[in-house]
């Protein structure tokens, strides 16, 4: 019986030919893939407004990011974007937080955005020798703040931040607070208590020797009176001066400001005689001393001034009409200074 041919044997060259065809093909798709992706990274995703938001909770996975960016609104393939994030090296750095995409981002910008953390803020300027009322109605109308204390007394707003039984008033510190999407209000007065905390402690530390204050509260509450009663800057220390060397022999502060506190939401913009006459425990004109509470915000120059004093004896102020004040250290001198730039009567 005749033998089965053999198989025919592939020549080598032929066998190598396949193999590099195949290498070559594997290659170009290779390259074109990347080519594709280099370009792709840096084109602007499509967006169905001019901007979404993307609140990426801790914990959440690359996969999941992926997916929380196209349900916010993004059009892009969840799996190709987490594939983006993957091969970039970066997938486990993504971090938490309340994000804004804006239109004309790109898959390279998001990915960076998510990396560095960059959440979308806003900010909110509180203002120095603002009473807690215009505190408050500055959070009710801030834009993406998460009201918690609407409705609640200032009483129990107080002890939600810690400070039961503590007057507001005063107490938060005066400045451009920049919070994330979905922040509460309490979270940021939260900052602004213990910033204040910190400039009156800095404050308190540094005072002149020998002050009529017994507590750092006190100086507080001086410093709220002279930031209200400041026009000029640079008055601020020789205001003080006037209200210390008040305290000191005795005499009424007799302060418009806090009288026109004590009136509270009734004062029209018009302070009367007999609105001085009426007691309140603000009206200094009626009673001794410090006021119970601060009347305001002071920022850090009224906290300075109020513990380090102009080295004067002044104990009298009234404004020459054109935001600083004339001082003087008698009666009759204050009652020439307030013919002259108050009445226009000049002697």
């Amino acid at each position: 019986m005749p033998a089965a041919p053999e198989p025919p044997v592939p020549h080598p060259i032929s066998v190598r030919r396949f193999f590099l065809t195949i290498f070559f093909l594997a290659s170009f798709v290779a390259l074109g893939v990347g080519a594709w992706g280099l370009w792709w990274v840096h084109q602007p995703l499509k967006m169905k407004a001019d901007s979404v938001d993307l609140p990426v909770e801790p914990g959440t996975t690359p996969r999941g990011v992926a997916q929380l960016v196209a349900d916010a609104g993004v059009d892009v393939p969840p799996p190709l974007l987490y594939w983006w994030f993957r091969i970039s090296g970066q997938d486990r750095q993504i971090r938490a937080g309340s994000y804004e995409l804006e239109r004309g981002v790109t898959p390279k910008t998001l990915l960076s955005i998510l990396v560095r953390g960059e959440e979308a803020t806003r900010s909110l300027v509180l203002v120095e020798g603002w009473n807690f009322r215009q505190v408050r109605a500055a959070l009710a109308k801030a834009d993406q703040l998460k009201p918690e204390t609407v409705g609640e007394s200032d009483e129990a707003l107080m002890a939600k931040l810690g400070r039961p039984g503590v007057a507001p008033e005063g107490r938060f510190f005066p400045d451009t607070y920049t919070y994330s999407k979905g922040s509460t209000d309490v979270a940021l007065l939260q900052r602004a208590m213990r910033a204040m905390d910190r400039h009156l402690d800095a404050a308190w530390s540094a005072r002149a020797p020998d002050l009529p204050l017994k507590t750092a509260d006190e100086a507080l509450i001086l410093a709220s009176i002279v930031e209200k009663e400041t026009g000029k800057p640079a008055d601020r220390p020789e205001i003080a001066a006037v209200f210390i060397n008040r305290l000191r022999i005795g005499m009424p502060l007799q302060t418009d400001p806090t009288v026109i506190y004590g009136m509270g939401a009734s004062f029209d913009g018009n302070l009367r005689k007999k609105d001085l006459q009426t007691d309140t425990p603000w009206n200094t004109y009626m009673r001794g001393g410090l006021p119970p509470t601060p009347i305001a915000m002071p920022g850090k120059a009224a906290l300075l001034a109020a513990v380090q004093p102009a080295q004067s004896k002044s104990l009298y102020f009234v404004s020459r009409g054109d935001g600083s004040s004339h001082f003087s250290n008698s009666l009759d001198e204050h009652n020439r200074a307030v013919n002259r730039y108050q009445r226009g009567i000049k002697q």
